[in-house]
């Protein structure tokens, strides 16, 4: 009796107290309460210093639906300072599964690494299939894994490429030619999750894990080995997310990025691992997962009615997670950097469209927040999701209704400037606290900023990349308003291959579309030069990105910028200057596929 009530006070997997868990969670959200009410009382004082005009409720209620995310990420990123700098536990609180990974307990469990396309570059997805082949050899337990390319494709020219390469692969590599399968589907249904479901049906029952990669995923062997481990010794594991990182690459637009990127994510997951604990998340590739209670009790829903909020759904991954857990299994973040890449967009205009995807799936969520038997905190994350993309036109609105501000007929002379000020700052440091934890943690971790160039370099490519980060901003978060928008009257996007590679933007692409921001942008420098001059230089942060979309666009794309990254070492990640043996040997494998393409062409 007393073991069963003690068993039913520890999570799943038995790895963490539920009670202790619940208290965190209660800390994290009186944390996070205390400062979002103090905000909006803040705000308040300001606003309705000479009562309330419409202007000022619209603003407040706009902040009001906005704050939530700046002042989680806030905590997050507080907590895992606290976590990776005060406590010498941090591994052991946030991740109690970990230490299984470094015991070398023999493999005995067989995992399908399954790649999925759609319509990508062939030569470049194959290539780093064959060097996640190549490092998991090196490993000695090569002989528990199997190889799926899982495609959807349904151009006629890259499926053939696709198949060529396989047989191409499988001729090269004779040793691994018996667990190396392509299978390609007729139909997109279900778009990626439907790819993979396919997948768990038809081959599920040979293994007991799969790990699901994206087109430009890349994993290491080592870190493979260590996560099945970790999920052999932990048998309700269900999911294991590792932490991914932007890997090298040409494009100046994905160099800025990532580099600002792999700062916040470090001290934000370690923060959100710490309270989310067994309800961890899932995004979709570059993670263990465990196949039977996958098939068995992750099957998506078909939404009622069509597009763009209906059907399909498509941002697959964390409703996954949330069906995973209400199975009784644990979804798990690892909050390390270690092993695992993938290619962030090399455009603005790509970001974009990554963004937009990403955004009409997770407002689909609208119509799971009823589903029975969730966790709360899987019910949180759904939410959570949503937040993620409705507060992005909120916050658009509150610059426009800032600049009509002077409208309302208030005494500008009495306006309380000082306390405006004071918030508009603290705001600008909660928004930017994610990326200003993380170069925190860099600049307190004893020998971290050599291996990004020195303190010099370090500390510019900070600067610099705060900079971009304010014009990114300005840039996306018009769009995805706009597009938010436009999906209550029907407009929908369109799942097709991404563009990975480094490119050149023409002005003309550019303009083509972002002219909603740069439009948007003169609007706002017109309302403010007429009405409160004095307000342009105070809101160039949040608005001179809008007036710049299309040249940033062109810029950040050119091969100019990205060379010029390159040289001076600015915004450099370790691996651009000390690369791990897998990215070395990806590039050698790349290179023997741009061969072989060369002598095809040459045959021809």
């Amino acid at each position: 009796m007393s073991q069963s009530i003690h068993a039913a006070k520890m999570t799943p997997a038995g790895l963490q107290s539920t009670t202790v868990l619940t208290r965190r969670r209660i800390a994290a959200a009186f944390l996070n309460l205390v400062t979002y009410v103090a905000l909006l009382a803040w705000l308040g004082t300001i606003l309705g210093d000479q009562g309330w005009s419409l202007i000022d409720v619209l603003i407040f209620v706009c902040f009001a639906i906005a704050a939530p995310w700046s002042v989680l990420g806030v905590w997050n990123a507080l907590l895992g300072l606290w976590l990776l700098h005060v406590r010498r536990d941090a591994r052991a609180l946030v991740a109690p599964y970990a230490e299984a990974g470094d015991q070398l307990v023999p493999l005995h469990s067989r995992t399908a690494i399954t790649m999925t396309l759609r319509n990508e570059d062939p030569a470049r997805a194959y290539a780093r299939l064959e060097t996640l082949i190549l490092s998991l050899d090196k490993t000695g337990d090569d002989l528990f894994f199997a190889f799926f390319i899982l495609s959807d494709t349904n151009d006629a020219i890259i499926a053939l490429e696709e198949e060529h390469r396989f047989e191409d692969m499988k001729t090269r590599y004779r040793a691994f030619a018996s667990r190396i399968h392509y299978r390609r589907r007729t139909t997109n249904e279900g778009y990626k999750a439907g790819n993979i479901r396919d997948f768990c049906e038809t081959h599920g029952a040979n293994f007991e894990f799969m790990l699901p990669l994206d087109a430009d995923s890349l994993m290491s062997g080592n870190m493979i080995q260590r996560m099945v481990r970790m999920a052999q010794a932990h048998p309700k594991l269900g999911i294991l997310q590792s932490l991914v990182v932007g890997a090298p690459t040409d494009s100046g637009f994905a160099r800025v990025f990532q580099f600002g990127m792999r700062h916040g994510m470090r001290p934000y997951t370690m923060g959100s691992a710490w309270w989310a604990g067994d309800c961890g998340p899932f995004w979709g590739h570059n993670a263990l997962v465990r196949i039977a209670p996958f098939r068995d009790h992750c099957h998506l829903p078909v939404l009622p009615g069509g597009p763009p909020l209906g059907g399909q759904i498509l941002s697959h991954d964390q409703v996954e997670a949330v069906l995973m857990r209400r199975a009784g299994y644990e979804c798990r973040v690892l909050p390390e950097e270690s092993g695992s890449f993938e290619d962030n967009p090399p455009t603005l205009l790509e970001f974009t469209r990554r963004d937009l995807r990403w955004c009409q799936g997770n407002m689909q969520y609208w119509r799971l927040l009823d589903m029975k038997g969730l966790e709360p905190m899987s019910r949180f994350q759904l939410i959570w999701a949503i937040m993620m993309f409705i507060g992005v036109p909120a916050f658009t609105l509150i610059i426009l209704l800032a600049a009509l501000k002077p409208l309302d007929g208030e005494d500008l002379s009495r306006f309380p400037a000082q306390s405006a000020i004071g918030f508009y700052l603290t705001f600008l440091a909660m928004y930017l606290a994610p990326k200003l934890a993380g170069f925190l943690d860099i600049a307190l971790t004893r020998g971290a900023m050599a291996r990004y160039g020195g303190a010099f370099r370090f500390l510019s490519g900070a600067v610099f990349e705060v900079l971009f980060s304010f014009l990114l901003g300005a840039s996306t978060t018009l769009r995805t308003g706009i597009f938010i928008i436009g999906l209550a009257f029907g407009h929908s996007v369109i799942w097709s291959g991404q563009a990975r590679d480094a490119h050149q933007l023409t002005l003309e692409e550019a303009l083509e579309g972002l002219w909603p921001q740069t439009a948007f942008g003169l609007i706002l420098f017109a309302i403010a030069a007429e009405l409160a001059p004095q307000l342009i230089l105070w809101s160039l942060p949040l608005t001179l990105g809008y007036v710049l979309a299309a040249p940033f666009a062109v810029i950040t794309s050119g091969p100019a910028f990205g060379q010029f990254l390159k040289k001076t070492g600015l915004c450099a990640i370790p691996e651009d200057l000390a690369p791990p043996p897998i990215l070395t040997t990806l590039e050698s494998v790349a290179a023997s596929h741009d061969t072989i393409q060369q002598r095809k062409f040459e045959t021809i």
